[in-house]
């Protein structure tokens, strides 16, 4: 079966879509799938081109075995509405050209939304190619902008629910990261294939280990601190002014630090706002590359995982919580609804705050700190949990099935033997 991933993000770029597809396009290979993927030139989180891919129309290259187009893509740190608009549309009508332009048929287009617009693309490629297309949903757009109060005019959300409408019946399958995503899909397009394309992490990467020196040697930190830390885009979504709340309530105690490392629209401001609280224990840093990533969370103590207090939220699982878990790390949890269920009542594993509630979050940073015997039960629970419910390896086994299950793509399997 020949697989095209359609997708603006993808690494070298950090970030939970772009970690998420290419292991997922990396098992497709590996299973024995010619693998091609569709993408950007590479500019998230810093919103500028990388070094290497500036002033390029398109790129192509090769990595462990899957062939990557780049095209082009206009990218400015504006913030506003248009602004986005821009860049998604840009890619748009790159990805579109450069398909057409310099690709061959496939059996299966796997498209990723947000944005919701590079369905368009996908559409005609669609068409063009003689492919089958599954579009993934990772949020659901335009819902989340508009409870967000990020676009509020009514023509263009009613353009872009008829486009979401549109996309969803000319897919031939749907996959959504979260239950909730999928349960609001079907209730609105009944007998449609879909398919709870969980995140989760690759367990052969991040797993319980010890040693906290080096990172926080690097940083000014000592032994004896305790690090409540946040990793992940700084945007409107995560409602992180909650963490510089709790850091001013707890400024008196020089042994409890704050961090918060990435990128994002809200970066600046938060800073700006620590800097006018006059906060000594927090510390922002930038965005770590995968590789990085065992070593920080090793060295931390707990990580905390806030979303604003919005009904659009009760069906999110932010995807930095797997990675936490996985090396025995417990979560402060500030998410209600499905995340909540899942990790604090089934797992067992994180604690709950409520969602933008600074006190709350305070007393379940002491609850954790103060009880060594909770810390070890959250600790061993989180491995064990995702484990079992959230490793990468079984969920593609049984993405896979659902794939062939539907499209009867097996036949292909012996047509494209791999070089």
């Amino acid at each position: 079966m020949r697989i095209l991933f359609l997708t603006q993000y993808y690494p070298p770029e950090v970030g939970a879509p772009q970690n998420r597809l290419s292991e997922l396009a990396y098992r497709f290979r590996k299973a024995g799938h010619p693998v091609e993927v569709l993408t950007a030139m590479p500019n998230y989180p810093f919103m500028r081109i990388y070094d290497g891919y500036r002033g390029k129309w398109y790129k192509r290259e090769e990595v462990e075995g899957i062939i990557i187009h780049r095209a082009a893509i206009f990218v400015h740190r504006s913030n506003s509405v248009t602004g986005r608009l821009l860049v998604y549309f840009s890619f748009v009508f790159s990805s579109l050209w450069t398909g057409l332009i310099h690709l061959k048929r496939f059996d299966l287009i796997i498209c990723e939304s947000p944005p919701l617009f590079l369905g368009i693309s996908a559409w005609i490629l669609k068409k063009s190619k003689r492919a089958r297309m599954l579009f993934n949903v990772s949020d659901l757009w335009p819902e989340s902008a508009e409870k967000l109060g990020l676009v509020t005019n009514r023509c263009f959300l009613r353009m872009a629910g008829s486009l979401e409408r549109f996309l969803y019946n000319h897919a031939d399958l749907i996959s959504g990261q979260t239950q909730g995503i999928v349960h609001s899909i079907s209730s609105r397009i009944p007998g449609k294939p879909c398919f709870w394309l969980k995140n989760g992490v690759d367990l052969s990467f991040y797993f319980p280990g010890s040693g906290k020196a080096g990172w926080r040697g690097e940083h000014g930190f000592s032994d004896e601190d305790f690090i409540v830390f946040y990793g992940g885009i700084l945007g409107y979504a995560q409602g992180l002014e909650v963490i510089l709340k709790a850091a001013r309530m707890q400024f008196a105690d020089t042994t409890l630090k704050f961090v918060l490392a990435g990128e994002g629209p809200l970066k600046q401001e938060l800073m700006d706002l620590a800097e006018e609280w006059e906060l000594p224990n927090i510390t922002f840093l930038p965005a770590y590359p995968k590789e990085r990533m065992p070593d920080v969370i090793r060295a931390i103590d707990v990580a905390v995982v806030p979303l604003k207090k919005l009904d659009l939220f009760q069906g999110a699982i932010p995807s930095k919580i797997f990675e936490h878990l996985a090396m025995g790390k417990p979560v402060l949890l500030g998410v209600e609804g499905e995340a909540k269920e899942l990790f604090v009542e089934q797992g067992r594993c994180a604690l709950a705050f409520t969602p933008e509630d600074a006190d709350d979050l305070v007393r379940v940073i002491q609850q954790v700190r103060n009880d060594p015997g909770l810390y070890d039960r959250l600790s061993k629970n989180a491995y064990i949990y995702v484990s079992e419910y959230f490793d990468r390896e079984k969920i593609f086994t049984d993405f896979q099935h659902f794939i062939d299950k539907h499209l009867r793509f097996s036949e292909f399997r012996n047509h494209h033997i791999m070089a």
